[in-house]
């Protein structure tokens, strides 16, 4: 099926929960940078310290950390570089995102924990588990489920006790993250071309796509409000 972004009230929904719960808030800190950024996972886990431009609020997106089985039947990361001019690109630091940032180098500060981890020459990358090592994008996924269902237990049981519809979250990866950042931008009608260079999309049809779904539906609620 095709990949939906989620709505305002579900991103709003996601992340809340997130923040209302001590042991989500170091993943609360992750999702509000893949929100943020629009980044691919592969980009997203490859973040390093060093790719972050403080000074003007960018970030670079040069290399892609990529989990997959190799020649020796063994799965292991290495790092590549986008296949396109298009996926090498510098995207906005959000404050949002900054905000994220510093407070997980602050939050690795106190703990004094930093990865130390070399794949293929990079190390120092921004999110890692507690080995140490940058999450697979299985990890993160599995995470988004667990997060999900406690989610619309709680939500359900909570909704029957006030006699009220529950609101419960889709099931939902981290490429639709992706897709939720690029439709909120598109909500907001930013600059198309603008918005292509900030996906890396290498044909601006797809971004031309998610623009027209996202109008769509504003649209849609602009006429049901």
């Amino acid at each position: 099926p095709k990949r939906k972004a989620l709505t305002i009230e579900q991103q709003r929904t996601f992340v809340d929960f997130m923040k209302s719960k001590p042991k989500y808030r170091r993943w609360s800190i992750l999702f509000a940078v893949l929100l943020g950024t629009g980044c691919r996972i592969s980009e997203f886990v490859g973040l390093r310290w060093c790719d972050g431009d403080w000074e003007n609020n960018m970030i670079s997106i040069n290399h892609n950390l990529v989990y997959r089985v190799h020649e020796d039947n063994k799965c292991y990361f290495t790092v590549s570089t986008p296949k396109t001019n298009a996926g090498c690109r510098t995207i906005p630091m959000l404050p949002e995102v900054r905000q994220a940032l510093e407070d997980e180098k602050s939050r690795q500060k106190e703990l004094g924990i930093t990865c130390k981890t070399v794949i293929d020459g990079y190390t120092d990358f921004i999110f890692f588990n507690r080995y140490g090592n940058p999450y697979q994008p299985a990890a993160i996924n599995r995470q988004i489920d667990r997060m999900v269902s406690v989610h619309n237990t709680e939500e359900r049981c909570a909704a029957a006790q006030e006699k009220r519809t529950p609101f419960l979250l889709p099931d939902f990866s981290c490429h639709q993250l992706r897709h939720t950042f690029c439709t909120r931008l598109c909500e907001n009608e930013v600059n198309i071309k603008a918005l292509q260079e900030i996906m890396g999309h290498t044909d601006i049809r797809t971004t031309m796509e998610i623009y027209a779904e996202a109008q769509d539906e504003l649209k849609k609620r602009t006429i049901q409000s």
